[in-house]
């Protein structure tokens, strides 16, 4: 399962939200604004940046910000999935 870190106001999430969907790839959605702990999450894999989206799968993490489809590709590829 994917975690995606994420806000509701962020359109390189809802870029990745539907990227992902369109793969048919299952997502777990965690958001920033609502969990302090998921956000520290966030800035510690990110050198210190809140950057959203933020992907994980097992201990793969990648930022997808200025999201693009090659970026979400490379992840997907690095993780396995």
């Amino acid at each position: 399962m994917i975690k995606m870190y994420t806000t509701t106001w962020c359109p390189d999430c809802h870029a990745t939200k539907a990227a992902l969907k369109k793969k048919g790839l299952e997502f777990e959605e965690i958001n920033i604004e609502q969990d302090d702990s998921a956000a520290e999450y966030v800035m510690s894999v990110n050198g210190g940046k809140r950057s959203v989206p933020t992907l994980v799968s097992g201990d793969v993490a990648a930022s997808l910000s200025g999201f693009r489809p090659q970026k979400l590709d490379a992840f997907l590829a690095q993780a396995g999935l």
